[in-house]
This record gives structure tokens, C-alpha cells and sequence, in this order.
């Protein structure tokens, strides 16, 4: 699923492709809405709110979209080719004079009244990367549950919106600690920097076309998708098992050196082991 970053960049480029533009063409390829026409609005903005997408025309209409796992929006110029997959994966398409807005693989596309977004974001935590963010009532949703896991924590958008399995493992790295332990076991000191790092971290990476969490050259990030190379700082092998309840695949990695706290059920890790090459670096 993407992360906060990876969304705000998605708003920003249909924001200025579309806003301000009256659509030229309109396609929404889902039976629910495959007879609504919104030719002829002007697109006001397409703002992001945690991991969703709002996208307001004038008249008073929303399109929220939501990327899930493998959903995209593209943006072309004309004549450009479209390049984001099968055409019979493409769930819609805003057009103006110039340029046409391609979404793929949207599981989540609903229009509704923009007087009743809160409805669908209304259940998010402060956002990250928006005008709402509060660390102190994020650290506090983090906290309310002391014996809930840490990554689990993190991920729940409800407690706060935009941190997904590449900065929970990437977080939990810097704080020190697996994402495995309880809470209410965080030490205070870490807990404080919780807030300010996650925001850093999202604030940094906005602008970049490759997330940077390290300041390093010849490496990206601390932990994710390093399994099984060595850890960056002490050369243990970084671990990845799943974390949470199966429904979801959500990969999990960590040094088993750098970070202390409880470490996931042997199985867990199982289902990962054939998934990853061994290789150096």
C-alpha cells in the first residue's frame, strides 16, 4: 500500500494537471458510476488526506480515490501513449484540452457531495503531511493501547495518517526497537521522538523520486527490503516476517542487533524465507 509521500505526490500532479481546467472528457469505468458524465466542470483541486485522494469539481462534487496496493493515477499529455497498464484496468479518466488524468487499478473510486467528505476521512487520524497534523494527539491515539504492537500501531490510520510497511519498519529502526513491542513498553525518550521523526521523514521524502531514509549514497533505506543482506550499521542479517492478523501481507523488517524488544512467532517469518535472493552490499 502506498505511503503518505507517495500519495501527496499523486495529489500534487493531478492538482497541476487539472485544477482550474474544465473537463473535456470523463470515463468512470466501474458499473456504479459508468453513466455519470461530469464534462464541462471545472476541476477546483485535488488535495491528499492520508492515503486518500479528493479530487473537487465545481457544483459540489468529490471523486475519492484510494490507491490500495497496486492502484495509480497518470498524467499525459496529449497525444502522449498511455503507458500505466491494460486498458481493461483503467478505472477512469479526466480529461482537459491539454492533459488527461488515467487512474489504474482503483479499488476505491466514489463519488460523492463535497459537503460530505468527512464521511470517508473523517475516521483519519492527523495527517503527516497535512494542515491538521498534531503531533501530540497522534503520539496520544499511538499510546492509548499500550499492549497493542508498535508496527501495528503505526499502520492503524486512525491514530495517524500516512505510515505504511516502509516507514514502520524504517521507523522502528531509528527508534531502536522491533516493531513487535507492546507500546506501553517504549521508553518515553523514543516515544517523544516518535511524532517528529515520522513527520521528518514523510516531510523529506514529498519532493524525491527515490524515498531516502539513510543519507546515504549507495543505500536507500535501513531496513526494508534488505532481508537477508547485512544490517547497515552492524552487519547482522535484517529479518522480515508478516505482522497482524494474515489478512494482509504486510512485511516487516528489522535488525535483530539494533533493535531491541520481542521478536515475531517463528512461523510468521516462515512464509518469507524462499521469497528474497541472498545477496551482498
Amino acid at each position: 500500500m502506498p505511503e503518505g509521500d507517495t500519495v501527496w505526490q499523486a495529489a500534487r500532479r493531478l492538482h497541476e494537471a487539472l485544477a482550474g481546467k474544465a473537463l473535456t472528457r470523463s470515463d468512470f469505468r466501474v458499473p456504479k458510476y459508468a453513466t455519470v458524465d461530469l464534462t464541462g466542470r471545472t476541476v477546483l483541486s485535488t488535495v491528499p488526506r492520508g492515503k486518500h485522494l479528493l479530487t473537487r469539481f465545481e457544483g459540489g462534487l468529490t471523486l475519492h480515490t484510494h490507491l490500495r496496493m497496486e492502484g495509480s493515477w497518470k498524467v499525459y499529455g496529449t497525444g502522449e501513449r498511455w503507458r500505466g497498464g491494460p486498458a481493461h484496468q483503467i478505472r477512469a479518466i479526466l480529461g482537459t484540452a491539454d492533459r488527461t488524468a488515467v487512474g489504474y487499478r482503483l479499488q476505491v473510486l466514489e463519488l460523492l457531495r463535497t459537503g460530505e467528505e468527512e464521511r470517508v476521512v473523517g475516521h483519519l487520524g492527523p495527517d503527516l503531511l497535512g494542515s491538521d497534523w498534531d503531533p501530540e494527539r497522534a503520539l496520544a491515539n499511538v499510546l492509548a493501547d499500550p499492549a497493542r504492537p508498535l508496527g501495528e500501531a503505526l499502520l492503524d490510520q486512525r491514530n495517524l495518517a500516512g505510515i505504511g510497511n516502509i516507514y514502520k519498519s524504517e521507523l522502528c529502526f531509528l527508534l531502536g526497537v522491533t516493531p513487535w513491542l507492546p507500546v506501553g513498553a517504549l521508553p518515553a525518550d523514543r516515544a517523544g521522538r516518535l511524532p517528529v521523526l515520522a513527520r521528518r521523514l514523510l516531510e523529506a521524502n514529498r519532493d524525491r523520486p527515490v524515498r531516502q531514509t539513510t543519507g546515504l549514497q549507495r543505500h536507500d533505506l535501513f531496513v526494508y527490503g534488505r532481508a537477508p543482506r547485512p544490517c547497515l550499521r552492524c552487519h547482522t542479517p535484517v529479518r522480515v516476517a508478516d505482522q497482524g492478523d494474515g489478512s494482509q501481507e504486510r512485511p516487516t523488517y528489522w535488525c535483530p542487533t539494533c533493535q531491541t524488544g520481542p521478536a515475531p512467532a517463528p512461523g510468521t517469518a516462515q512464509r518469507w524465507r524462499d521469497r528474497y535472493p541472498r545477496r551482498t552490499g
